[in-house]
């Protein structure tokens, strides 16, 4: 067994996770914590758990830990995380990659399925105690371009693809893919306007950077089908919302089912809460039972291997921010 650890947890009061970390593993000692002065006089830390703590604290924790040689931030999006104080730490960074993607891949599934069998319309139609018989379609036989296949994108393909949906993949490198048998074709960002055209629908699942900030913009929101969805479950700022509200309005897209926002919450005047082609889910996406505790036990399988000193897994790169 490696030697003890001493791990500072920004964890707010009552956070759900903590009690995970109780019993504390054989040689390891957590000082948790909120706000900065709770660490004063605590030994000095070899790890930092950041939970959702934010780019404020984690850059005063960082001030008092210049001899940190790991950090892991629960969450999978690193948008937060990924301040110069962290990025130009020589601590080693990884994230809860993987705890949240099988529900976000069901969510996008879902919401999917929402619009190809109407469910909004059988639901007035209950509620109206109106008996209107309409035709529904079938995801057989659909392509579904994902933008962003990293490890919520395989997800999603991994969920579509026995449906009989063809899957078409955008991704930083995308050699990666090379033998992946959920895709048909993989795509450089370059090519953005082409995934976009032959998609019958598309699930944006990439994570915030300087690179994807507003990547779906108007030109590439302009080249969808008119009979598209666009799912969102990546983050808000990757998609111009304003450009996204104007295809709804003017039916250029049959609709959006999105679980982020540019800005969030959502601005109760905000055009999404009133369209009629749109499916919200208020960041909820991956709020299942035990989500937190899953989050949690990526952490301590980390941490097992950081007391190992065996190599870490999901290692982020700083330069690409994911």
């Amino acid at each position: 067994m490696g030697a003890s650890v001493v791990v500072w947890v920004l964890a707010r009061p009552g956070d759900l996770g903590l009690h995970r970390l109780e019993p504390p593993p054989q040689g390891v000692r957590f000082v948790v914590g909120w706000e900065e002065e709770a660490f004063d006089g605590a030994p000095a830390p070899d790890a930092l758990l950041d939970c959702w703590a934010g780019p404020t604290r984690i850059a005063a924790a960082l001030k008092k830990a210049p001899g940190l040689r790991w950090i892991h931030a629960r969450s999978a999006g690193l948008d937060r995380v990924l301040v110069p104080e962290v990025v130009t730490h020589p601590a080693v960074l990884t994230n809860g990659r993987g705890a949240f993607s099988p529900a976000l891949a069901e969510f996008a599934l879902a919401a999917l399925l929402f619009f190809a069998k109407d469910l909004r319309r059988l639901v007035s139609q209950q509620i109206a105690g109106s008996w209107e018989p309409f035709d529904m379609e079938r995801l057989e036989g659909r392509t579904v371009g994902i933008v962003g296949y990293g490890d919520i994108g395989r997800a999603v393909a991994t969920r579509l693809r026995p449906l009989g949906v063809e899957i078409l993949a955008l991704r930083r490198r995308p050699e990666l893919s090379r033998g992946d048998g959920l895709v048909g074709e993989t795509f450089p960002p370059e090519r953005l306007l082409d995934l976009m055209a032959r998609s019958d629908d598309v699930v944006v699942a990439a994570p915030l950077t300087p690179q994807t900030q507003g990547l779906v913009g108007r030109e590439a929101i302009a080249a969808m089908k008119r009979t598209a969805v666009l799912v969102n479950v990546g983050r808000g700022p990757v998609v111009d919302e304003a450009a996204l509200v104007a295809a709804l309005e003017q039916g250029r897209i049959r609709g959006a089912a999105l679980d982020v926002f540019e800005t969030e919450p959502l601005a109760a005047g905000h055009p999404f809460w009133r369209l009629p082609n749109v499916l919200l889910s208020p960041h909820c996406a991956d709020h299942v039972p035990g989500w937190v505790d899953e989050a949690m036990r990526v952490f301590l399988r980390q941490l097992e291997r950081f007391r190992r000193e065996e190599p870490l897994r999901d290692v982020v790169d700083k330069a690409a921010g994911y």
